[in-house]
């Protein structure tokens, strides 16, 4: 069966599919090799400036600029010579050698140092550095446009919402109110922080053979400071180099920033439970159009949906992400191929992160506040100004305040008349009383409106 949005056993390649078209540039197998091209080339161009391979000689900047670009030019016809090749070495990176040394033998100035492709390399000195390549550029792709996106979104109903009473819950139950604005405030300060954890952490890069001793390039060039190529080499890609690895470079920077997404993608589950809760309370409504349908059989709903998806998306997403960051830090002796195999999946992880974030922002700009229905919770929750009442006992040391108040309040419903009366009965100086009189549920907020405006 041909593959389509309707054979695709994955969504991300069929139901989401173009929801995910950024990342399949990256992330898919024409991704994959389109890094590994690079890399291959870059190596060849770094080798060529090192002035103890004298083998290799230094390339014009014409020979440099027509090398770079078959990497620039790389399509998905090439891509396919790639995989034919691969047919008959049954070796993905062997079929990238190949490739580029075929490239090399159209070119008068290049065929003659073919050999130098791939020169002292392992399969995985290519890998680590074109994994470390795609998962940067899509950590960027997802945090400079989406997250920032979503975020700036956010502020925006963090700002529009900020003096909108609100009663709050903890655990469940009736707690000291906030407002709406305050909320949602929480959630972007947790994205900020959580984005600046991201992108402070760098991805690490080995280039130094087999089993990490640059075995067989000291027995080619013994006088070279190979040590200082790798470094160099890795360096100028913008990667932390490693200097003791195995074969594999051992990515516990790379699990690092899966764990660092798999915290940012909790925050984006927690928002979208507490707004799909507050969906059921009738805090908010959601706009819709005419034509949707929110039950096969009860023509009336208009379900969260938005915010579901995104919660399963996101938990999607995260398993994948610890799994990742599990597995990629490990690997019998001096390598298997275990690793290997989970890494062709890590554009799951973002991918499924990427649909969850499509989801939220699409859900959040259907939401239309529900001002009656927000009031009418505080109003009808005159208890929660019981907290004020005896923070106000202890400030003038009435022993037992907090018990008595408990005695009276715990597990009722209070009524204003009730509260007053038990604030006239208080032992505290009068313009105390005066000030707890004049509180209501809507105004005992402490700084929450400043702290929502200020995300």
């Amino acid at each position: 069966m041909k593959l389509s949005d309707l054979s695709a056993i994955s969504p991300i390649d069929g139901r989401y599919s173009r929801l995910v078209t950024d990342l399949q540039e990256i992330f898919s197998e024409y991704g994959l090799i389109k890094y590994r091209i690079f890399v291959e080339i870059e190596w060849f161009i770094h080798l060529s400036c090192q002035l103890n391979i004298k083998e290799l000689p230094k390339l014009t900047k014409t020979s440099a600029n027509s090398l770079r670009a078959i990497h620039n030019e790389f399509n998905l016809k090439e891509a396919k010579k790639v995989k034919n090749i691969e047919k008959k070495t049954n070796h993905d990176v062997k079929a990238v050698e190949y490739y580029l040394k075929n490239k090399l033998s159209e070119s008068k100035q290049l065929s003659g140092l073919s050999e130098f492709i791939h020169f002292c390399c392992t399969s995985e000195d290519i890998n680590n550095i074109s994994y470390a390549l795609m998962v940067r550029d899509a950590s960027k792709l997802l945090i400079s446009s989406h997250t920032k996106n979503l975020n700036a979104l956010l502020k925006r109903k963090a700002h529009l919402y900020a003096s909108i009473p609100m009663l709050s819950r903890t655990h469940g139950q009736a707690a000291t109110p906030t407002t709406v604005g305050k909320e949602l405030a929480n959630f972007s300060s947790r994205i900020d922080r959580i984005t600046r954890d991201i992108v402070d952490t760098r991805l690490s890069g080995k280039m130094n053979g087999a089993v990490g001793n640059y075995n067989a390039h000291l027995v080619a060039y013994p006088k070279v400071n190979w040590e200082k190529i790798s470094k160099t080499f890795v360096q100028n890609l913008n990667l932390d180099w490693s200097p003791y690895t195995t074969q594999v470079e051992p990515k516990d920077n790379m699990a690092k920033l899966f764990h660092a997404h798999g915290r940012l993608n909790n925050v984006l589950l927690d928002l979208s439970r507490d707004l799909w809760g507050y969906i059921s309370l009738d805090y908010f409504s959601q706009t819709f159009s005419n034509k949707e349908v929110g039950s096969s059989t009860m023509p009336h709903k208009i379900n969260p949906i938005d915010f579901e998806n995104a919660e399963g998306n996101l938990g999607m997403a995260n398993s994948m992400f610890h799994h990742l960051a599990s597995k990629i830090t490990v690997s019998r002796w001096q390598r298997d191929l275990s690793d290997s195999t989970s890494m062709r999946n890590i554009g799951i992880c973002f991918s499924y992160t990427l649909i969850a974030m499509t989801s939220l922002v699409k859900g959040l700009n259907k939401l239309e506040i529900n001002r009656k229905v927000i009031k009418h919770n505080l109003d009808n929750s005159w208890e929660v100004l019981t907290e004020a009442i005896q923070t106000i006992m202890r400030k003038y040391g009435v022993k037992g305040g907090y018990e008595m108040i408990k005695e009276a309040a715990r597990g009722k419903k209070i009524t204003k008349k009730e509260i007053h009366s038990i604030i006239q009965a208080l032992d505290v100086p009068a313009h105390e009383k005066n000030k707890l009189l004049s509180l209501t549920p809507s105004t005992y907020l402490g700084l929450a409106k400043k702290l929502a405006k200020g995300i």
